[in-house]
């Protein structure tokens, strides 16, 4: 067993008062994200995907933030497989939560909201970027599935390839989700274990800014 008692750390890098903040937590999300690049953190737009299945059962992992946008249907976009745990998880339940962990920082972002389909035409559009061989993947790949071996699923990759050659079409079963926003939160860790976190609820009449005790 791990006895972890003694591991600690002090969060002493910064603070997060309601005066230096944005209105918009998007655009506040995109000063965070950009402190993140500039800083050299790796990978910055992994984020925690926690889902729920139709029966109450909560799943997580970890996946990549393809884009942000905002207006009336903009929210958080990234991209898998329909068929997997995940998909099958938002078809029956459409809540999710995303966690950013930018932990050099001290600063994590989560964000509440419901989950759908991007368009057809951008699943297409975005699928055409992807390396070649990372397009394969998805065609071959029956992510969550149980397979017989690793050996396997490069035959099916190897197979894959040879049929969808060098412009694979985006199979039916790959494609995007926006998370549209209903409450973000932006935590900075500060001494004593006396965090700052602000969070913005969406409201009829626009977002309101709260902040909650740590």
């Amino acid at each position: 067993m791990l006895d972890l008692t003694r591991v600690r750390q002090e969060y002493m890098r910064d603070g997060l008062d309601e005066k230096d903040v944005l209105a918009d937590p998007l655009a506040q999300f995109a000063r965070w994200f950009d402190d993140a690049q500039n800083a050299g953190l790796v990978m910055p737009n992994a984020m925690s995907l926690a889902t729920v299945s139709a029966l109450g059962k909560p799943s997580s992992r970890v996946v990549l933030l393809k884009g942000v946008d905002d207006g009336k249907n903009g929210g958080f976009v990234f991209y898998t497989d329909y068929d997997s745990r995940k998909g099958r998880e938002v078809a029956g339940n459409h809540h999710a939560s995303l966690l950013f962990a930018w932990l050099p920082l001290e600063r994590q972002i989560r964000i509440d909201g419901t989950i759908a389909k991007v368009s057809a035409a951008e699943s297409d559009a975005y699928f055409a970027t992807r390396p070649l061989g990372s397009r394969h993947a998805a065609i071959a790949s029956p992510q969550s599935e149980v397979i017989e071996s690793r050996a396997a699923l490069a035959q099916r990759f190897n197979d894959a390839a040879r049929a969808a050659g060098e412009n694979p079409a985006r199979p039916a079963h790959w494609g995007g989700y926006r998370l549209a926003p209903v409450e973000i939160e932006f935590w900075q860790g500060r001494e004593n274990r006396l965090h700052d976190r602000l969070v913005y609820r969406k409201t009829a009449q626009g977002w309101r800014l709260e902040r909650l005790a740590p």
